[in-house]
C-alpha cells in the first residue's frame, strides 16, 4: 500500500492510476509518506470521520507527512 499517494490536503487515498491531483479535492499536494489507514463508509454515524472532519466515505491515511 505504500506505493499509493495521499493528499496531503484531504488525506484521501488516490487510485493507484492517480499521479498528479486528487480525486476527491482537486488538490495537487499528493505525497507517498503517509501512514495509517482507514475506510469510512458512513462519515454521518462515524466519531473517526468527525475528528478527521471527513463527509464523504472514502479510505483515508490517518497521518500525512
Amino acid at each position: 500500500m505504500a506505493d499509493r499517494l495521499v493528499c496531503r490536503d484531504c488525506h484521501r487515498v488516490q487510485g493507484a492510476e492517480i499521479e498528479s491531483q486528487c480525486e476527491a479535492c482537486g488538490g495537487t499536494a499528493l505525497t507517498e509518506d503517509w501512514a495509517g489507514y482507514v475506510v469510512i463508509a458512513h462519515p454521518e454515524r462515524s466519531d473517526i470521520a468527525a475528528e478527521m472532519e471527513v463527509t464523504e466515505p472514502g479510505k483515508y491515511a490517518l497521518k500525512v507527512r
